[in-house]
């Protein structure tokens, strides 16, 4: 089985970017490929070159990080593009500690917002008001406190974060490519 068809976790893209003396998080640039594919469905040559150039290096080390990479690339189109709404942010999980978890999603976030805030007013004009809201509220995310202490609370309520930061990503997908994936349309309230 080809490694671009094995499923992708955080841990498994860090050690990647290790592996190509990086050692940035994964997060900021799952954030970047989120709103990439959702504004303008970046293609596989240019998710390569784009985490290449984030990596500092001309191409993959090998074919099993470039195939790692295109299989993240190809993870996050289907989980955005899918009926069940299924998509999970690349962040730390629960093997990290709850401010490593925190720095992940605010480094997300960040990396989301800024390919969003690149693609400039055009796309926005036909934006409904609830995903300009949902991306004015995820502006917010990037100024989190991070430094938490590990106890339920803390977890329930980065939970509810990370959850908002997805719905977002879903509804700017969603918005952006019409029909796609084909979920039940709420009736909107008539106006009187």
């Amino acid at each position: 089985m080809s490694l671009i068809n094995e499923r992708q976790d955080f841990s498994t893209i860090a050690d990647t970017f290790l592996l190509h003396g990086s050692m940035q998080s994964p997060a900021f640039l799952d954030g970047r490929l989120c709103a990439s594919l959702a504004l303008h469905d970046i293609t596989p040559e240019a998710w390569l070159e784009e985490v290449c150039l984030s990596l500092g290096v001309e191409q993959p080390r090998d074919e099993a990080s470039a195939e790692r990479l295109l299989g993240w690339r190809r993870q996050t189109l289907e989980a955005l593009s899918a009926a069940e709404l299924n998509l999970e942010p690349l962040l730390p999980d629960e093997l990290f500690s709850l401010a490593e978890r925190a720095q992940g999603l605010q480094e997300w976030t960040l990396g989301f917002l800024e390919v969003v805030a690149d693609a400039g007013d055009a796309p926005r004009g036909d934006w409904s008001p609830a995903l300009r809201e949902a991306l004015e509220d995820l502006a917010g995310l990037t100024s989190i406190e991070t430094d938490l202490e590990d106890s339920a609370e803390n977890e329930n309520d980065l939970f509810a974060l990370t959850e908002h930061a997805r719905m977002a990503a879903m509804l700017l997908y969603t918005e952006q490519h019409p029909g796609k994936p084909q979920v039940e349309q709420v009736d909107e309230p008539t106006q009187h």
